[in-house]
């Protein structure tokens, strides 16, 4: 066996390039494990890292990739649009081969208290690796974000899975925890009326009686004068990328607005996009593994 985990962490730095690449060179030096792909938002000020490998060594590449993220981002100092509480926001691990989420859950765990006791930094498992109800949810640990931690912390019902109920004064805090593979997908619409894209993210997403599975908040691309429904698909088995297009799309129109792109941040399923193809086109009894040249050759 030659088991695989995928690790995603996202950073709180999407402008400083230096600072992108150090992270990136700190994953790299690991061996086992492959860097997939890393992209940045200068208007989120994030940036979201993708690389496999064995348990062993994407473990040790998330906890290294951490520590660099502490030493170089200061919380106290950074503003961007999408909400953030630590230098390394989250880590989540995703099993890809020869591996199981309850390994995932377990490999979370480790690095969880590694990060707390070696680094400082108090750690949420969040996702399948929470150990409350209400700490699946990451926007649930996120709320408040890093200027109101520090007080949320000295709630008893706060206190973090490792380390002190005190953030990292320039850390934060970080969630780590295991997942099914997400999707993060962004909507721009033709507007710069932010006021727009809160309305319809409220709308669509889950916690507003919208999509299951769907997690969404608006946000203003300040370089492109344009509002922008940012989307985190949780499942897209249970809910399709094009039905959150189809219902953004048509709530937009209540306001006179229309879409003008989106994206996918980072890798995605293929199989995603397959649905989504297969519902535009219409296609009718499609055989995706038949059907799709790169698939058959690689059976």
């Amino acid at each position: 066996m030659n088991p695989i985990v995928e690790c995603i962490p996202n950073f709180s730095e999407g402008k400083r390039q230096d600072v992108i690449e150090a992270i990136a060179d700190t994953i790299r030096s690991v061996d086992g494990v492959r860097l997939l792909d890393y992209s940045s938002d200068i208007n989120h000020n994030r940036s979201v890292f993708t690389f496999i490998g064995n348990p062993k060594a994407v473990a040790e590449a998330a906890f290294l990739s951490c520590k660099k993220a502490a030493e170089l981002i200061d919380m106290t100092k950074h503003k961007g649009e999408h909400p953030r509480m630590g230098a390394a926001d989250v880590i989540p691990f995703v099993p890809v081969k020869d591996t199981t989420v309850e390994e995932c859950i377990e490999l979370s765990k480790k690095l969880g208290e590694r990060i707390a006791n070696e680094l400082l930094i108090p750690v949420f498992l969040y996702e399948d690796s929470a150990t409350k109800p209400e700490r699946k949810n990451l926007a649930n640990i996120r709320k408040g974000q890093f200027e109101k931690m520090a007080e949320k912390l000295k709630d008893p019902q706060w206190a973090p899975d490792f380390g002190k109920p005190e953030i990292h004064p320039t850390a934060g805090v970080v969630a780590v925890g295991a997942r099914k593979p997400l999707i993060a997908y962004n909507i721009n619409l033709d507007t710069s009326d932010i006021k727009i894209a809160d309305k319809i993210a409220k709308l669509i997403r889950e916690r507003g009686g919208g999509l299951k599975n769907v997690r969404a908040i608006g946000v203003m691309l300040e370089d492109r004068n344009l509002a922008q429904v940012s989307i985190n698909m949780v499942d897209y088995e249970k809910t399709a990328l094009y039905r959150a297009f189809e219902m953004v799309k048509m709530e937009a129109r209540r306001y006179g607005v229309n879409i003008v792109g989106s994206e996918i941040v980072g890798l995605t399923p293929m199989k995603a996009l397959i649905d989504a193809a297969e519902y535009y086109l219409q296609l009718e009894n499609f055989d995706s593994n038949k059907q799709i040249l790169e698939n058959y050759l690689l059976q």
